[in-house]
């Protein structure tokens, strides 16, 4: 049987809220969409595009606990009322992570924040009980909601953080008040809204004002504002600092890396112990994102042969580096990088040098499938066009440009790299199921927004060809 997350009395002392009808209800989990709300959660009706308050009678049809509302007029079970249930739902993380003796590992970045947490998430669980952010939940919800899910017998947790304007990751990190607080590397992925990569920096370092007095900050050794991050470490109050990288110097270096569309192998060193780890994901980019795993696992008290022997359990996650050989209607197969979870200009040159390291079977191509890059501003027009040199130097023999932003790419590339432009993903599936064939590598990379994921899930499953044909 569960223990329960929550019972109505501890949430109303956490909450400062008002128990309506039954006083002795307990929840096993939390709940903000009652499309995904499991019997015995608590829902919470927040107040976003749409008023949660709309939702609350289908909640309590799905077996709701009780409801966190405003107003329950329209509440035909248990509620706790408050104020604002923002600001409820920041006070039961709050609380849960007062009454847990877990260590926080908080993660931010402009690339592969996300990949290096689900990763990390799969360490922590090999060493006992662990809690971890769902998908990309690092907003001004969805961190107090993962906070308030945190069960008190939690021994480690991390937590994803993100931002699009500074101040966002400030308040963030006063919510979790990590132990230790990594930042992944930094990229031009917000420049509509910070302006230069200078300020994206100073952004993301905020991480590091919320640590605890006895915490540890985390930062990568090579990347270009390496100096930059550890100056705001340095003000903080991290009693140590650490680094992660290629870097000679770095704490924890990686000494090797060989990636291929089998997987990646490599050998860290982890200040004086060197560890040979393998990754089912695949592209030169994990190098950095094993660093940062084995350098958050050892802050957390972890010891680096159980961290790569739990790594090496770990299967690539669909939009992340993963390979997938995918059978044609006619015969014949072609192998699928599904690299579509997100892109900016750093992470895109990563997937493109993985294409060009990658090696088509007999007849085939390496084909790249590019969909816009969001949130560059002003800058935009010309880092998309900044990605014709590497599509040249990785021998990419046809391009597929996808969205308003990449015509300035598909403009600018050799004609004999142009396969086609097309405004929307769905169009440009179209393009592509008709043009792929046997041992052909393609390369699916693009910023959420893109729709782009949508294009490497129908070609995961083979759909998209039974689309066509039909």
């Amino acid at each position: 049987m569960l223990k329960p997350l929550w019972t109505a009395k501890q949430a109303m002392a956490a909450t400062g809220g008002m128990l309506v009808g039954d006083l002795d209800w307990t929840c096993c989990g939390l709940s903000i969409d009652t499309r995904s709300i499991m019997p015995g959660d608590l829902f919470v009706a927040l107040k976003d595009e749409r008023d949660g308050h709309d939702f609350v009678t289908d909640a309590m049809a799905r077996g709701a606990a009780a409801c966190l509302v405003t107003d329950t007029s329209n509440c035909p079970g248990p509620a706790l009322q408050v104020k604002d249930t923002l600001l409820a739902l920041r006070a039961l993380g709050e609380a849960a992570r007062d009454r847990s003796p877990a260590i926080r590992i908080a993660v931010t970045g402009s690339v592969g924040k996300t990949s290096v947490k689900e990763a990390l998430a799969a360490v922590l669980r090999a060493a006992g009980p662990a809690h971890w952010s769902v998908k990309s939940y690092n907003n001004h919800w969805g961190v107090p909601l993962t906070l308030a899910r945190m069960p008190m017998e939690t021994q480690r947790a991390v937590f994803e953080l993100g931002m699009n304007h500074a101040g966002e990751i400030r308040d963030l990190t006063s919510l979790v008040r990590p132990h230790v607080a990594l930042i992944t590397r930094i990229a031009p992925a917000h420049l509509e809204h910070l302006g230069t990569i200078e300020a994206i920096a100073d952004a993301k370092a905020e991480m590091y004002e919320g640590l605890e007095l006895d915490g540890v900050a985390i930062y990568p050794a090579d990347d270009p504002l390496a100096e930059r991050l550890a100056g705001f470490a340095k003000r903080s109050s991290a009693a140590f600092m650490l680094d992660f990288g290629r870097s000679a110097g770095a704490a924890i270096r990686i000494e090797s890396f060989e990636t291929g569309l089998g997987g990646s192998d490599g050998v860290v060193n982890v200040m004086g112990v060197r560890v040979p780890f393998h990754l089912a994901a695949t592209g030169e980019h994990w190098a950095w994102n094993a660093g940062a795993v084995f350098a958050a696992a050892a802050a957390a008290g972890l010891d680096a042969k159980h961290v790569a022997d739990a790594l090496g359990q770990v299967d690539a996650e669909p939009g992340r580096g993963r390979a997938v050989t995918v059978a044609l209607p006619k015969g014949g197969q072609f192998t699928l990088l599904d690299d579509a979870y997100n892109a900016n200009p750093v992470s895109m040159a990563a997937a493109i040098a993985s294409l060009g390291s990658a090696r088509p079977g007999p007849g085939g191509r390496r084909i790249a499938v590019l969909g816009d890059m969001l949130e560059l501003g002003a800058q935009s027009p010309q880092l998309h066009r900044a990605l014709a040199p590497s599509l040249v130097e990785a021998d990419v023999d046809a391009v597929f440009s996808c969205g308003v932003r990449m015509r300035d790419l598909h403009d600018h590339l050799p004609e004999r790299l142009r396969a086609g432009y097309a405004p929307n993903a769905g169009e440009a599936l179209d393009m592509l199921t008709s043009q792929i064939r046997a041992g052909d590598i393609v390369l699916i990379k693009g910023s959420n927004g893109s729709g782009l994921h949508k294009i490497a899930a129908v070609l995961a499953d083979g759909s998209a060809f039974t689309l066509t044909e039909a």
